[in-house]
């Protein structure tokens, strides 16, 4: 069984977009809910789609504004706030993912996701 601490830590490394350090630590079967726009289904699909944030990402300047976590039993919650800097401009924004354990291995997250002014993250962004 894996320490709270030590689930705290894998759980910011992949809502900090260090995918490659968790691929390891998710369940063949885990499910990434995106409420209101995708379920992905197993460690392959959800490897998929990191490696494809990644790729997207390539290009992009990310620092992190806010990091806070708070872990239970076989629960932990990532609250971060992402600033993204590319040749398009500056972008923000703040999510929550929840990580749920089965065991050592990640069975479920639930990532929310909003875009917030990256100079105000009380507000929303500015009209494009």
């Amino acid at each position: 069984m894996s320490t709270s601490r030590e689930r705290d830590g894998i759980c910011r490394a992949f809502s900090t977009h260090r995918f490659e350090e968790v691929f390891v630590d998710l369940a063949d079967d885990v499910r990434w809910i995106l409420p209101g726009q995708a379920v992905i289904e197993g460690s392959k699909a959800v490897i998929q789609a990191c490696r494809g944030t990644r790729d997207e990402l390539a290009e992009t300047t990310t620092s992190w504004l806010r990091v806070v976590s708070a872990a239970g039993e076989d629960v932990v919650a990532v609250d971060v706030v992402g600033r993204y800097d590319d040749k398009d401009g500056v972008t923000a924004v703040s999510s929550c993912d929840i990580y749920e354990f089965d065991g050592r291995k990640i069975a479920r997250i639930t990532s929310y996701a909003v875009e917030v002014d990256p100079d105000d993250i009380g507000s929303a962004p500015a009209a494009h």
